[in-house]
């Protein structure tokens, strides 16, 4: 077996329903960046394994602040944050480095290197981390891209694809080293409507075939309806609602019956 061969994950096209395994846990988790204002205020959260979390909110309600959280990339003032059921909330970056090899993460715009080609950007996780050349990954990027639609763009510099292109192939290289979470801040910002209901169709395929644990960040309502296992609602640093789409849509929360209706132009 060539050393690509041994990144690709089992593909099975059964849907797979969330198992009672907690991937992520995170509890009382409080964070500020100054004294006079909390992001997170005692924030309670969990995703399961082959579960499809989508976090709602609007704009500076701290939604992006947990997928940070999530990675290590900041830490929580108190409370505890559990991913594979190892705390992090204090862990050092060098202890972090194999729990983040199992995270992918695609960034609002993208976040490809312009510099670097298509391809150079999917096979990064390959060559960074476990050493392959762009030649010997080409047949796992090739893999990758042809899954996501993008076949032909394997030459390509980033500054010729358009918005939904370049969010698919930020999935892709999110993907190409088969992690068992995929995190999504904001994925459909920014894109035309043909291209979001690809992307979320992408991210749905992703949920069945790959039984990839997801966290998505959006402020998108319709979003959440075509893609959550289970929803969360986040308002002024605290989850205000945690349960199904359905649910989310008969909850009589004032709040919660303001946010649909802005939503749905009412």
């Amino acid at each position: 077996m060539s050393d690509s061969q041994q990144l690709v994950t089992n593909d099975s096209h059964e849907r797979v329903q969330p198992d009672d395994e907690i991937v992520i846990a995170l509890k009382d988790v409080h964070l500020s960046f100054t004294k006079d204002r909390e992001i997170l205020s005692g924030v309670d959260f969990i995703v399961r394994r082959g579960e499809t979390k989508v976090v709602l909110g609007g704009s500076g309600e701290g939604k992006s602040t947990i997928l940070r959280l999530a990675l290590g990339l900041i830490r929580p003032n108190r409370g505890s944050i559990k991913i594979f059921g190892e705390e992090i909330s204090q862990m050092s970056e060098a202890d972090l480095k194999p729990i983040r090899h199992r995270i992918g993460m695609v960034f609002q715009a993208g976040a490809l290197f312009d510099s670097m080609t298509v391809a150079e950007n999917v096979a990064f996780c390959t060559t960074e981390t476990h050493g392959l050349t762009l030649e010997q990954a080409e047949p796992l990027v090739r893999q990758r891209l042809e899954y996501v639609g993008l076949s032909d763009a394997y030459d390509l510099m980033p500054a010729e694809l358009s918005g939904g292109m370049t969010k698919r192939a930020a999935i892709a290289r999110a993907m190409v080293c088969s992690p068992e979470v995929i995190l999504f801040d904001e994925p459909t910002t920014g894109i035309d409507p043909i291209g979001v209901r690809r992307l979320l169709r992408l991210i749905s395929r992703l949920h069945d075939d790959f039984r990839v644990t997801s966290i998505v960040v959006t402020h998108i309502l319709s979003d959440a309806k075509q893609i959550a296992d289970s929803v969360a609602v986040l308002r002024e640093g605290r989850i205000v609602f945690d349960g199904s789409f359905a649910e989310l849509m008969a909850s009589p929360d004032p709040f919660i019956r303001e946010f649909i209706a802005q939503q749905e132009g009412l």
